[in-house]
């Protein structure tokens, strides 16, 4: 995590520190917003910081030598923000929709030299040319522009005078605009090759807190993707890179902050 997004997560939680302590005294406190909750729609927008990763099940002929994983992956730190929407269905539960934008850049290394030794081909892989791979041939930048679109079933507690804990689970389709699928270019040249539609289980927990004039909620989000986002190099490419790789899923945590 770098020193920025520490700094202003630190920050973020020392203000909501000092807000938990202002609405916990008890004494000459009006409860607030004491109708917000009975409306059937309401709405917002949230602010979030990012740690996202990728999950990788390698190839066992291609992803790996011997004990040694040849594709690592780097997890980055990014941003995001969206707006919600939010239904009531009971005093327990509300189903949310909450549309954003991520962005993302993370790093995948491919140290696949060795596989060289099935150059000459066999009866279950095609032989091809090997090449002296370079930095720029080792080292992919994925660059992500990800439309976030969660579905979520809230379950909260009992109001607190002002505060309400609560979990949430759903499902996500997320849209990735950067993905390069539709490329014919592909590893080799440079270009790396992932899915635009994909499809992700959500789960969240935190707090909501409750001010004269709007609900603000910190809350922790993990969010994974569940379809495989490889797409395969082209036929003539040697397999140094998306061969490598059986599945790659990406794999998010998230620091919300939300004002409704």
């Amino acid at each position: 995590m770098n020193k920025f997004l520490l700094k202003a997560l630190v920050l973020a939680s020392v203000n909501i520190a000092i807000f938990a302590d202002a609405q916990f005294r008890t004494r000459n406190r009006m409860d607030k917003l004491e109708e917000f909750d009975q409306q059937t729609f309401s709405w917002g927008f949230y602010l979030n910081g990012n740690i996202l990763d990728y999950r990788i099940v390698l190839n066992p002929r291609y992803g790996m030598n011997g004990n040694q994983n040849l594709v690592t992956s780097k997890s980055s730190t990014s941003f995001g923000a969206g707006l919600i929407g939010k239904w009531r269905l009971n005093d327990y539960l509300d189903l949310r929709v909450e549309p954003g934008l991520q962005f993302a850049q993370r790093e995948l290394t491919f140290n696949t030299q060795s596989n060289d030794q099935y150059a000459a081909g066999s009866l279950t892989n095609a032989p091809f040319t090997p090449f002296l791979m370079t930095e720029k041939d080792r080292v992919r930048e994925v660059k992500s522009t990800l439309v976030d679109i969660p579905v979520m079933l809230e379950l909260h507690g009992q109001r607190w005078y002002n505060s309400r804990p609560y979990v949430a689970a759903g499902v996500n389709y997320i849209v990735n605009l950067q993905s390069n699928s539709t490329s014919t270019d592909d590893n080799l040249q440079q270009v790396f090759r992932s899915t635009t539609h994909n499809f992700a289980w959500s789960a969240e927990m935190g707090i909501q807190f409750y001010f004269n004039k709007f609900k603000l909620t910190p809350a922790i989000r993990g969010t994974f993707i569940m379809n495989n986002e490889v797409v395969a190099d082209n036929a003539n490419t040697p397999p140094y890179w998306s061969a490598a790789m059986s599945t790659l899923q990406t794999r998010a945590i998230m620091f919300v902050l939300k004002f409704e």
